[in-house]
């Protein structure tokens, strides 16, 4: 076929309306994408995220890269707002014609995220968020995780506070975003403490405040107006919120303890509170930072080695573990390597060992590859690893 017929045949798809995926075997490179927030109150999960998997990405170039092809990260902006996640996500797949989505971050912006993936047929795998609109049952196809959910996390919480620490159901209350994530969290909350007995939900205290905002007071009053004092305040939100908020009521006098999931992002909280930060838990879906176990030896290197060489953290070991998930799955690709080939070497895993100390699952039925949880504290302005059975102790 000479190059006018190839031309004028792919001009007639055009016309038709048929959808024409140009693979990523057409170029060079194998472009990869992600939108995150790049800049803005919660930038610096985006960055650690995109650091992460900047290192696996680069991890693997030394080695050869993919099919003897190099791979390539593209990091756009959406500042943790869905109104610029979907246009990222348009010129990712459509301009950039990347083969898969890769690490985005926020659950309103994946709100945003999952219709057009899905839509256009393109993985979104590894988002940094729990929420459940990534984890339907059945799976979706073009949506693929790594983390534990937030429900998962908050269950974790409830059953650490109630069986370990001996507190009440109705001395739990909930401080969170007032959007998808704030509600994911609040929600796998309450079906938590139902399991341990709650009937009510409205015996259960709830402040809310406004994404990429830091206006807490109005949340902190409507906990502080509930019937009980709470002992412990679940937290799902960003970590300049977390902070103002945490700090105001230490400053009122407030004695609970406060928990946060792992999105607020353990660093730049423990960094925010300052001399605040002593006893304030974060559940993680990554192991200790300290921990021996092989993940994270390779990640610490790999971070190294990077030109920017950035300090380890909780978001930019998820990042790695994200991007050295997708590159195993990468490798076992024979043939063709496009959008649908990675899907199915995704879901071809099964039970696997990545070096995280617990076995990991990737299948067509189950697109959730983790469900750990690793509970940590702030201690002197360092976040160390945590036990539940230390809530008995004075």
């Amino acid at each position: 076929m000479s190059a006018t017929q190839v031309m004028l045949r792919w001009v007639l798809l055009i016309v038709l309306g048929v959808n024409v995926q140009i693979h990523a075997e057409s170029s060079a490179d194998l472009p990869l994408g992600m939108s995150t927030a790049l800049t803005g109150p919660a930038a610096k999960l985006g960055l650690n995220m995109r650091d992460g998997v900047a290192a696996a990405i680069a991890e693997a170039n030394r080695d050869g890269g993919i099919q003897g092809r190099t791979l390539r990260l593209i990091a756009l902006d959406d500042g943790y707002e869905p109104s610029r996640t979907a246009p990222n996500m348009q010129s990712l797949i459509d301009e950039h014609r990347v083969l898969a989505v890769v690490g985005n971050v926020g659950t309103p912006t994946a709100v945003a995220s999952v219709p057009i993936a899905i839509r256009k047929k393109t993985l979104l795998f590894g988002a940094y968020t729990g929420a459940g609109v990534l984890r339907r049952t059945p799976p979706d196809r073009y949506v693929i995780n790594y983390r534990a959910s937030y429900a998962e996390e908050t269950a974790a919480m409830v059953d650490g506070l109630i069986t370990e620490g001996g507190f009440d159901v109705t001395e739990i209350a909930f401080f969170t975003q007032r959007d998808a994530y704030g509600d994911a969290g609040y929600s796998g909350g309450l079906e938590a403490l139902k399991r341990h007995g709650l009937t009510n939900d409205l015996a259960i205290a709830h402040g809310r405040y406004e994404r990429n905002t830091d206006a807490v007071e109005n949340g902190l009053a409507d906990i502080l107006g509930a019937p009980v004092s709470p002992r412990a305040i679940i937290m799902v939100g960003a970590y300049t919120p977390c902070a103002a908020f945490i700090k105001l009521a230490r400053e009122i006098g407030l004695d609970a303890i406060f928990l946060n999931v792992s999105f607020v992002g353990s660093a730049p909280l423990a960094e925010a509170l300052g001399d605040q930060g002593d006893g304030v838990i974060v559940t993680q879906v990554v192991p200790p930072l300290n921990s021996d176990l092989p993940i994270v030896t390779a990640y610490t290197e790999a971070l190294a080695a990077l030109d920017s060489a950035p300090p380890p953290t909780f978001g930019s070991l998820e990042g790695y573990i994200v991007g050295r998930l997708l590159t195993e799955a990468l490798r076992e690709v024979e043939g063709t390597l496009n959008r649908e080939a990675v899907i199915d070497a995704l879901e071809s895993m099964g039970k696997f060992d990545l070096g995280l100390g617990v076995e990991l699952f990737l299948s067509a039925e189950n697109h959730q590859a983790c469900h750990q949880v690793w509970p940590t504290v702030i201690r002197d302005g360092k976040v160390i690893p945590f036990s539940w059975g230390d809530l008995r102790k004075p």
